[in-house]
C-alpha cells in the first residue's frame, strides 16, 4: 500500500507540471522553463515523503505537508508565466484540481479491483486521457482569453477551483480517505464530472464576455475613426468652398492690383496680397501625416483644442504605412488627447497647453505626452496607470490604451513631476 501510494502521488506531480508546461505563456526558454517545472515537481515528490512514509499517522503533518505543496505549485505557476496575474492563478489551481481527480479515479480502481499494478496502469492513463481532453478542447480557448490583457480581473473565478480543491480533499483524502470512507465513491465522482462542467460552462461564459469586449472595443474605436473623419471631410468641404469663393474674386482682386500699380499705391497692394494669402493659409487643410486615419483623429484634435481654447506643441513623425494597426493606434492616439483635455481644460490660459511628441517607424513607435495638473492623479497599484476615480465604469480611455500596448509588446509608464503629468509609450519592433 505505501509504495503504491508513493507511485500513485508521484504519476500525479508529473501531470501536474506538464499541464503548467503546457497551459502557461513562458516567461523564460523551454529548457529553463521545463527545468523549473522538473525542479517544482522533484520538491513535491520529496515532501510526500514526509506525509507518506515518515509521518503517515500524523493529520498535523499531512495538513502542513500539503499546505506547503499548494505554495510550491502556485508560486512555480506564477514565476514561470509570462504575465503574472489572477488568470495565472486561476490556471494553478485549476491543474491541481485536474490531477486530484486523477488521484481520485487511481484510488476507486484499487478499492474495487485491489490490484495495485492495474490501478497504477489505470491512474496512468486517465491523467493522460484528461490531460489530452483539456489540451485539445480548452487550451487554445484559455490562451486566447489569456491574451486579453484587458480582462485581468480572474479574482472571482479563482474562488471556483479553490473550493473544487477543499471539497475533493474532505471527500476523499482528508480527516478520512476513501479507503476509510467508500460511501464517498459515488458522491465524489459525481463531483469530479461537476467540476468539468463547471468549467467548460465557466471559460465559455467568459469567452463570451470576451467576445462581447472585443466588439465594444472595435465599436469605441470605429466611432472615434468615424468621428475624426466626419470632422475633417466637414474641414476639406469648408476650405474648397472658401477657396471657390476666392478663386472668383481673384479677377477683382486682379483689377484692384492693376488700379494700384496705376496710382503707385505700393503699400495698398502689399495689404492686398497679405490679405490673399492669408485668406488661402486659413483654408489650408493641416497634414500632419500621410496616413488618411491619423491625420484626421490628429486634425479632430487640433480642431478640439482650438474651440477649448488649448494649445498643442505637436512633434510628430507619421509615415503612410505603420508597422502596427492604424485604428488602433488612432484611438490611442486620441484618448491620450482627451484625456489631457480634461484635465486642464478649465485652466488659466497660460496653462492650457500639451506638449505631444508622436514618432513612428518601421522599427518602433514613440508616444509622449505632458501637461500640467491640479488634482490628485491616483495610480493603480498593479498597472501603475492613472485611474478614474469616477468608480470601475470610467477610465476605459485608459484600459485601452494599456491594451494596445500589450498587444505590441510595448512598455507604457507615467509619473508625476513639478507640477506635470508626464505619459510615454514606446514599444520597438
Amino acid at each position: 500500500m505505501e509504495y503504491f501510494n508513493n507511485i500513485s502521488y508521484f504519476i500525479s506531480h508529473i501531470y501536474l507540471m506538464l499541464y503548467i508546461y503546457l497551459f502557461v505563456n513562458h516567461r523564460y526558454s523551454k529548457r529553463t522553463t521545463a527545468a523549473i517545472c522538473f525542479t517544482a515537481g522533484l520538491l513535491l515528490a520529496l515532501t510526500d515523503c514526509l506525509k507518506l512514509n515518515i509521518f503517515p499517522e500524523s493529520d498535523l503533518c499531512y495538513f502542513t505537508v500539503t499546505i506547503i505543496q499548494i505554495i510550491i505549485t502556485q508560486s512555480t505557476v506564477i514565476f514561470i508565466s509570462e504575465n503574472r496575474d489572477s488568470k495565472v492563478l486561476f490556471l494553478g489551481l485549476s491543474a491541481s484540481n485536474y490531477v486530484i481527480s486523477g488521484s481520485i479515479l487511481a484510488a476507486v480502481l484499487h478499492i474495487y479491483t485491489g490490484n495495485d499494478i492495474l490501478a497504477l496502469t489505470g491512474s496512468f492513463f486517465t491523467h493522460l486521457l484528461i490531460l489530452l481532453f483539456l489540451y485539445f478542447k480548452i487550451r487554445d480557448m484559455y490562451l486566447k482569453l489569456y491574451g486579453k490583457e484587458y480582462m485581468k480581473n480572474w479574482w472571482e473565478l479563482c474562488l471556483i477551483p479553490a473550493f473544487f480543491y477543499c471539497g475533493f480533499s474532505f471527500l476523499a483524502f482528508f480527516p478520512h480517505t476513501l479507503y476509510e470512507n467508500p460511501d464517498n465513491i459515488p458522491g465524489t465522482v459525481i463531483f469530479i464530472i461537476t467540476m468539468f462542467v463547471s468549467y467548460v460552462a465557466v471559460l465559455r461564459y467568459v469567452e463570451s464576455e470576451s467576445n462581447r469586449a472585443d466588439i465594444y472595443w472595435k465599436n469605441v474605436l470605429f466611432e472615434s475613426y468615424i468621428k475624426g473623419l466626419e470632422n475633417y471631410s466637414h474641414l476639406v468641404e469648408q476650405s474648397e468652398k472658401n477657396l471657390r469663393i476666392l478663386r472668383h474674386d481673384m479677377r477683382h482682386y486682379s483689377g484692384m492690383i492693376d488700379s494700384l500699380l496705376t496710382q503707385g499705391k505700393y503699400e495698398e497692394i502689399h495689404k492686398l496680397t497679405a490679405y490673399i494669402n492669408k485668406v488661402t493659409d486659413e483654408n489650408k487643410v493641416p497634414k500632419y501625416s500621410n496616413n488618411m486615419i491619423l491625420n484626421s483623429i490628429i486634425c479632430d484634435a487640433m480642431d478640439w483644442a482650438s474651440t477649448l481654447d488649448i494649445n498643442i506643441n505637436l512633434d510628430n513623425n507619421i509615415p503612410k504605412e505603420l508597422p502596427v494597426n492604424d485604428c488602433e493606434l488612432a484611438a490611442v492616439i486620441a484618448n491620450l488627447f482627451e484625456n489631457a483635455f480634461i484635465c486642464i481644460k478649465d485652466f488659466p490660459k497660460e496653462k492650457k497647453y500639451i506638449n505631444a511628441k508622436i514618432h513612428c517607424a518601421q522599427d518602433h513607435l514613440l508616444i509622449q505626452m505632458e501637461n500640467e495638473y491640479k488634482n490628485e492623479i491616483f495610480f493603480d497599484s498593479l498597472t501603475g496607470l492613472p485611474k478614474s476615480k469616477k468608480g470601475k465604469n470610467h477610465g476605459l480611455g485608459m484600459q485601452s490604451i494599456s491594451a494596445f500596448s500589450d498587444k505590441i509588446n510595448g512598455n507604457i509608464g507615467c509619473y508625476c513631476e513639478n507640477g506635470m503629468f508626464h505619459i510615454m509609450l514606446f514599444a520597438k519592433f
